[in-house]
C-alpha cells in the first residue's frame, strides 16, 4: 500500500464521515483522525518491530520516550 493509497483511504473516510453527519457541527475532527490512526499503526509497528520499543521508535522516526508515552496513552503496555 502506497503513501498516495493511505491518503486516499483516509479523504474517503473524512468524505463519508461528513457525508453522515448531515446538518450536525463536526467537533474534534483532528483529534478524532489522530487517535483512529495512531492505535493501529502503533500495534502494526510494535508487533513488526517484535516489541523492541527503540527499533519501533526509529521506525516510526519518534523520540523512545514518545513512543512509550503513546503506548501508555493507548492502553499497549
Amino acid at each position: 500500500m502506497s503513501k498516495d493509497h493511505i491518503q486516499d483511504v483516509v479523504r474517503k473516510s473524512l468524505e463519508k464521515y461528513f457525508r453522515d453527519l448531515g446538518e450536525q457541527e463536526p467537533h474534534n475532527v483532528y483529534d478524532m483522525v489522530v487517535l483512529t490512526v495512531e492505535r493501529p499503526m502503533l500495534e502494526v509497528v510494535m508487533a513488526r518491530a517484535e516489541g523492541n520499543q527503540s527499533h519501533a521508535a526509529d521506525m516510526l522516526g519518534i523520540n523512545r520516550n514518545t513512543l512509550r508515552k503513546k503506548l501508555q496513552q493507548h492502553g499497549l503496555l
